[in-house]
């Protein structure tokens, strides 16, 4: 990575964009100039990169002149509007919203996945989920070594998930709570919703809003990208999956029970030491001496963690697994300076292919 690059955060001031610039300061690019994009309210903001004072600025069409390459986390109607333009001006885009996600033309990336797909971008990259993230990286080592047919995950996903504004929710509600005071809320589940329930002391069996098949959207995403990552296509059927996604009150980490079933019948030791093996997974697996991964361990994390690795004791075949990331790193974040990263590495940062047949 002897080259240096002009690189654009858009949205940096969120969650995600504050731990992109965090990420991108520990990373190996090398980085000629950083420009810190945001909504009129954050201009003028002070963030600091690799001992550097930067301002925060607005992002417009312009901001992105001279840019090689974006991380955008500032809402799915921002990269709407403004990446098309980054990649008319020569930028590539890795874009951590739902927008392009499903798009034929855009590969949809998770580097310990499925990193040979790099390089069949058209300017924009997507950050699938992050919960469908962490969850990949732990079963592709189980798919690629003993076959993978069916998942059925259900997920624990802190209020981090929700960004900044869920996180201040959690706490204002929990400290309402414990002082007997009224507890309001008005961001979960789902911002514009027509009802906010509390998270404070609470579990909330919905994420996102509730899709005509009674599945939620972020149940729908874990699905679709999971297929589209793993198989090359957000419909096979090659792949059976289901997902039940709750929003429990924890400030940041995903949590997620997997049940899986394969083509072959490995014991649990056999998977546990595949997993050990994997990049990015780290194994804690020690029931008898209470070793498991747990969101208050992982913070700061750019691995996935794994554990509670047993078979199934009703069906051959089948297993389960607990998994742990960092929803803001890992989960986002992490993994997307991580395909900048390769982008770099495969030389495809200004390799796009006829950019005009995604904005037609």
């Amino acid at each position: 990575m002897s080259k240096s690059y002009v690189v654009a955060i858009l949205g940096a001031t969120g969650a995600v964009g504050t731990r992109m610039v965090d990420q991108l300061a520990e990373s190996d690019i090398q980085v000629s100039k950083l420009k810190l994009l945001a909504s009129a309210r954050s201009v003028g903001k002070k963030m600091g990169f690799r001992g550097q004072s930067l301002t925060v600025q607005a992002a417009t069409p312009d901001s992105f002149n001279g840019v090689d390459i974006v991380l955008a986390s500032a809402g799915g109607q921002v990269s709407a509007r403004l990446l098309p333009e980054a990649v008319k001006r020569g930028a590539v885009c890795i874009d951590n919203t739902s927008y392009f996600r499903m798009n034929d033309h855009v590969p949809l990336i998770v580097p310990e996945v499925n990193v040979d797909q790099i390089q069949n971008h058209h300017g924009i990259i997507a950050n699938p989920n992050c919960s469908t993230i962490e969850m990949v990286v732990a079963l592709n080592p189980v798919r690629v070594k003993y076959g993978l047919k069916q998942i059925i995950v259900s997920t624990y996903q802190s209020a981090g998930g929700a960004g900044q504004a869920g996180i201040k929710e959690l706490y204002r509600e929990a400290k309402a709570y414990l002082n007997n005071e009224p507890v309001k809320s008005e961001i979960l589940p789902v911002k514009g919703g027509k009802r906010h329930y509390p998270i404070a002391f609470n579990l909330l069996p919905q994420i996102d809003v509730f899709e005509n098949n009674d599945y939620t959207h972020e149940e729908q995403k874990m699905i679709h990208e999971t297929k589209k990552i793993m198989c090359g296509d957000k419909n096979s059927t090659e792949l059976k999956i289901t997902a039940t996604c709750v929003r429990v009150p924890i400030p940041i980490a995903h949590g997620e029970t997997v049940y899986f079933t394969t083509e072959m019948t490995p014991s649990s030791d056999d998977i546990r030491r595949t997993l050990t093996k994997a990049p990015g997974v780290v194994v804690q697996d020690d029931p008898q001496h209470q070793v498991y991964p747990q969101p208050v361990n992982v913070i700061g994390s750019d691995a996935t963690f794994v554990g509670r690795v047993r078979s199934d004791m009703e069906n051959q075949r089948a297993y389960h697994m607990w998994v742990v990331a960092d929803n803001l790193i890992k989960g986002a974040a992490g993994n997307a300076v991580q395909i900048a990263e390769e982008l770099i590495n495969q030389g495809a940062v200004h390799e796009s292919k006829a950019s005009a047949v995604l904005f037609e």
